[in-house]
């Protein structure tokens, strides 16, 4: 998968999503959902899946102050290392919930260091890990708009992946490559700088072959993510005609990419459309960068609509 931040997050930190609570939130009831995590809370306090629960909900509501109370009590009484970093993990989405390219940083690298932690012991996970956190506080920060913070970031990711063995995992050196040069062709197209967004789309599609004549099954995932980076820069350059086309071969799934078709078809003019695709990414239920991004930008265009 694109990576962290697509999808890696898209479930709770902590936890299933098979119990009443989950069902809940995935019906849209926020409120019910709440309130079954806060009545398991009265009986077990230092239940970190009820607190990272509780904490989700909350973010989903957009209150976000209230939520990283949850999140810090999930922090303080984590029972491990692992758990902390899980627990950090979800402090940083929810400050990107509120847009916070730095405070997301913050926890996104405490993360990061605990993988640094497991590098002797897990070498075909550790580096991947490292690359994973480092891209998903990029990603959040690409999305904020601090666009010198998400290029490091993004960088980051790709020193710490590929040092992962390459006889390990075939193909996932080139996916490195991949991901980065679709994250630079992304800031470029978001400076308004066409040439070198394209130079960096050339890349990226020669990355993504390179995947494939190293590992096919890595290949067949990494291709559907083609059309969001066409359809991203074609819409941030103005061709809106070819942004559409390509988005909507993306995920129907993911709000982010239902963002960028309500943002396209703005711009195409076609405001009933518009509006379709961000009640679909409003009504997310994810705790990632794309929810993170998606679901407070749908709510706000649905309500001054």
């Amino acid at each position: 998968m694109l990576l962290s931040a697509a999808t890696l997050c898209a479930q709770p930190p902590q936890g299933g999503r098979g119990g009443p609570a989950q069902q809940l939130m995935r019906q849209g009831k926020l409120t019910e959902a709440l309130a079954v995590y806060q009545e398991q809370l009265k009986t077990t306090p230092d239940s970190v899946p009820a607190n990272s629960g509780a904490g989700i909900v909350l973010d989903l509501m957009g209150k976000g102050s209230e939520a990283r109370k949850y999140f810090q009590k999930a922090i303080d009484v984590a029972p491990d290392a692992a758990a902390k970093a899980n627990a950090h993990r979800a402090m940083a989405m929810s400050h990107a919930f509120s847009g916070d390219c730095g405070i997301t940083v913050k926890y996104e690298q405490m993360v990061f260091d605990f993988w640094k932690t497991r590098e002797s012991a897990e070498p075909g996970n550790a580096f991947y890990q490292e690359g994973e956190m480092a891209n998903e506080a990029a990603r959040v920060c690409i999305d904020a708009g601090d666009l010198d913070t998400a290029a490091k970031w993004y960088q980051k990711g790709h020193d710490a992946g590929i040092r992962e063995p390459a006889d390990l995992h075939p193909g996932r050196q080139a996916l490195w490559e991949y991901r980065t040069e679709h994250a630079l062709a992304r800031i470029a197209a978001r400076r308004g700088n066409k040439a070198e967004a394209q130079q960096h789309v050339a890349l990226a599609k020669k990355a993504l072959e390179d995947i494939k004549a190293k590992d096919a099954g890595l290949y067949a995932q990494q291709q559907a993510f083609l059309p969001y980076l066409t359809g991203y820069v074609a819409l941030y350059v103005g061709d809106y005609k070819a942004a559409l086309d390509d988005l909507q071969k993306t995920s129907a799934s993911d709000p982010f990419f239902q963002c960028l078709i309500g943002m396209t078809y703005e711009k195409l003019g076609d405001q009933d459309k518009a509006m379709e695709a961000y009640r679909k990414a409003a009504a997310s239920t994810g705790h990632n960068p794309p929810a993170a991004f998606a679901i407070p930008f749908a709510k706000k265009k649905l309500g001054s609509a």
